[in-house]
């Protein structure tokens, strides 16, 4: 028998997830994941991990497999709310769940699973795993889940062939509604339960109030820009070379505060982020006001009027080289190739067609149509029809 480990969340995805690798004759271990102690920052006044803890030892139970939580709350704090205060002091906006999975779950969690003498590690994600032989070496392959509206591969985008090697997805083949209905079937706590918000692990939190507890707040001025600001009529060009072009293509505008007007003041540039809608507290426009940029150095937030402003959209972005990654690294590009791929550039956006262009100074991403909002710090992942192969921090 097989041993795994399931990370259990306290939800009903990881719950159906261990009762299936029962059925399939497995040896099951459920782990909880303690990775918060701040109770300060967490919105409502019961204690979610607590509670979530709590249906993760019922469901074991209930199983009948061992049960054990550990903490992680130290690395949990280095490596993912450290990162966040850094990222955002920076002007670039995290994602915590694509760093959770990588770092925590899939790395710090799966090292203590190998501890206790398991094969494999699997959680309730929404993907599947494929398996093909390339010059007779095993090559893993980290598909989409079955069910299109939930699909988590996004979020699994930073892990390694020797991870996917470890990892089972057991609901990667079923519809949500499926597995509420086995979860039901099998008298589960978790039948019914609300899938979780919030970041991955600590619950729901006021961001704000929780990156003001360490970047200190600093009044600064809301500006409006105009969409009949001359930069944003389309010019012709022409390029010396395609590197030229690239750079023009993925190159965000610049502002400053005497090309428009203030409308508003606001409490530290870092806590806004590209596409924002609320909180910016400003109204009597024609039209909501969206942030398309913010200055961290000056303090400065730019907003334009619409979901349609013209400061919000662009064709592509810029990858550096250090914060590229490729799930699948036999299909890595060399300098001057280009991939036809489908790429997001966010959880749940559907995929759009683009073109990947590998330089010497980095991996840019050309889109067949405009995009909103890509902001720095966040992830953009591309795809080879249902497969994801790999994915990158915007810079």
């Amino acid at each position: 028998m097989k041993r795994v480990v399931v990370g259990l969340s306290g939800g009903v995805d990881s719950s159906v997830a261990a009762y299936l690798l029962k059925e399939q004759g497995y040896e099951v271990i459920g782990l909880f994941m303690k990775n918060w102690h701040d109770e300060g920052v967490t919105i409502s006044k019961e204690c979610p991990w607590l509670d979530d803890s709590n249906d993760a030892m019922l469901v074991a139970d209930k199983l009948g497999i061992p049960f054990q939580t550990v903490d992680l709350s130290t690395e949990y704090k280095e490596r993912i709310v450290d990162y966040m205060f850094n990222e955002y002091e920076r002007g670039r906006t995290p994602n915590p769940d694509v760093l959770c999975n990588r770092e925590i779950k899939f790395d710090v969690f799966m090292k203590i699973a190998l501890s206790l003498g398991a094969d494999f590690v699997a959680t309730g994600h929404y993907c599947r795993k494929g398996e093909i032989t390339v010059n007779g070496e095993p090559v893993y392959r980290l598909l989409s889940g079955k069910d299109k509206n939930k699909d988590q591969s996004y979020f699994l985008c930073q892990l390694s062939q020797e991870q996917l090697a470890k990892t089972l997805f057991p609901i990667g083949e079923l519809q949500k509604s499926e597995v509420r209905q086995i979860a039901a079937g099998q008298d589960l706590i978790t039948a019914e339960k609300k899938d979780s918000q919030g970041l991955c692990f600590i619950g729901k939190v006021r961001l704000p109030e929780f990156l003001q507890q360490k970047l200190q707040p600093k009044e600064g001025d809301i500006v409006e820009v105009s969409a009949s600001e001359a930069k944003y009529k389309p010019e012709a060009r022409e390029f010396r070379n395609k590197q030229e072009e690239l750079e023009y293509l993925s190159k965000k505008y610049t502002y400053s505060p005497s090309e428009g007007k203030k409308v508003g003041e606001h409490q530290g540039a870092h806590y806004f982020t590209k596409g924002q809608r609320k909180g910016l507290a400003v109204g009597g426009t024609p039209e909501p006001l969206f942030v398309i940029e913010t200055d961290v150095e000056q303090n400065v937030i730019y907003t334009g009027q619409g979901k349609d402003h013209p400061g919000i959209y662009r064709r592509a972005l810029f990858v550096s080289p250090d914060e590229t990654h490729w799930v699948r690294e036999d299909l890595k590009l060399k300098e001057d190739q280009e991939m036809q791929v489908l790429a997001r550039i966010r959880y749940r956006q559907p995929l759009q067609k683009a073109t990947l262009h590998q330089t010497g100074s980095g991996l840019y991403i050309v889109f067949e149509e405009p995009q909103a909002s890509i902001t720095e710090g966040q992830f953009v992942a591309w795809h080879l029809d249902d497969e994801l192969i790999g994915s990158g921090v915007i810079s």
